[in-house]
């Protein structure tokens, strides 16, 4: 297979990718659907559905900004805007969206963690994308350096290059099936597996990051980097309870 992979239906081109990514809304938000019919929810359908939307603003703005920052440099011309508007990166829109619904619990006043029964939901999701983001080949900023090791790709221009898509497949696989099993295993806290899944995720993402041909850094690291250091840090406390042996029963 050839990519990046261009299909053509009735001469018309069709963008792999943008599919895939809408279709990753779609069934990843249908599948929050069937885990929330299955569980007790101690959330309000009100109160879920605020939460819901203060996710999705969050992580729009939050995947634009920290997209942006990953090439802080470009020049804000007419022609840029619109690409700068297009730019998004999942990361942005994971912290983003964190962010966005702290607030809005703020302002409802909902004490309870909410983010438990999105974590499933979600690394399904970003699975679905990460298949387009191969797909397009070096038409994505996901491609990895030139290398010369096995595991080399030809990703559309010619050189071997580290497939990191098909990396993080691989993980998102090893990390569903880990968390299913610390679910089922562990009597864990309300909210405890979100963050599980945000430090392990932020933590894949860290390192894959030196396997990619960042162009822009602060202090030795790339924008993806800082934000997950800043993950790692708002999640502080409870990454030493975990130390502690704390919440893993």
């Amino acid at each position: 297979m050839d990519l990046p992979l261009n299909l053509k239906i009735f001469n018309i081109v069709i963008n792999v990718h943008l599919v895939l990514e809408y279709l990753a809304f779609f069934i990843a938000f249908r599948y929050y659907v069937f885990l929330r019919k299955r569980h007790t929810d101690i959330i309000t359908s009100n109160n879920r559905l605020s939460i819901i939307l203060g996710a999705a603003l969050g992580a729009l703005i939050g995947s634009r900004l920290v997209g942006f920052l990953e090439n802080p440099t470009i020049s804000l011309s007419v022609n840029n805007l619109f690409t700068l508007l297009n730019t998004k990166t999942i990361m942005g829109g994971l912290f983003g969206g964190l962010l966005g619904v702290e607030l809005a619990k703020k302002i409802i006043g909902e004490k309870h963690s909410s983010g438990d029964l999105f974590v499933f939901p979600i690394i399904l999701g970003i699975f679905i994308g990460r298949i387009g983001c191969f797909l397009s080949g070096i038409n994505e900023f996901t491609y990895g350096k030139v290398t010369t090791s096995v595991f080399g790709m030809d990703l559309g221009d010619g050189l071997m290059r580290h497939p990191t898509s098909l990396y993080e497949l691989v993980f998102l696989i090893f990390l569903f099936v880990a968390l299913k099993a610390v679910n089922h295993n562990f009597r864990l806290k309300n909210g405890d597996l979100f963050k599980l899944f945000m430090l392990s995720y932020f933590g894949f993402r860290f390192c894959i990051e030196f396997l990619k041909p960042n162009v822009f850094y602060t202090f030795g690291l790339s924008s993806i980097q800082i934000l997950c250091v800043i993950c790692w840090l708002y999640y502080s406390k409870f990454i030493v309870s975990l130390l502690i042996g704390k919440h893993l029963r």
